[in-house]
């Protein structure tokens, strides 16, 4: 009887799959800033650690904990990711007067926009009927 291994990572059936559970903590503030452009460019955890020179439990520490990054790190990470430094940090970013919805109205539209495009729609006609109601009223 003759033994044999069987080298499961070199497998060429998995190569694009998640390996692991997601986590179940949400990301901070600047894991959404590298997240969001990670996913943009099309690389995995793994993906951007490797290029980093880290483990891929590093890198996704990066998106769920605060974290200190070195300068040289900050400036790796903005060339893998097509990013400015700005961007990475949320500079430049701050609510401005007119941008859109403000306190509650703004929670509940980032929870629509969580909502599969059918319950969207229909939850978005309705406001858009009450407006127009709104501005009769108002025109008269």
């Amino acid at each position: 009887m003759r033994a044999f291994s069987i080298n499961i990572l070199s497998s060429p059936y998995d190569t694009g799959m998640q390996r692991g559970r997601p986590s179940q903590r949400p990301r901070c503030p600047f894991g959404e800033r590298i997240y969001a452009p990670r996913a943009v460019v099309g690389l995995s955890q793994a993906q951007v650690a490797e290029k980093l020179g880290i483990t891929q439990t590093a890198y996704a520490d990066w998106e769920r904990y605060p974290v200190a990054l070195r300068p040289d790190q900050v400036e790796r990470l903005t060339e893998i990711l097509k990013v400015s430094v700005d961007q990475l940090y949320g500079n430049g970013q701050e609510k401005r007067q007119g941008d859109g919805p403000l306190g509650k109205a703004r929670r509940a539209f980032e929870e629509v926009s969580r909502l599969p495009r059918k319950r969207q729609q229909r939850i978005v006609g309705v406001v858009e009927d009450m407006l127009a109601a709104q501005r009769m009223a108002v025109a008269q």
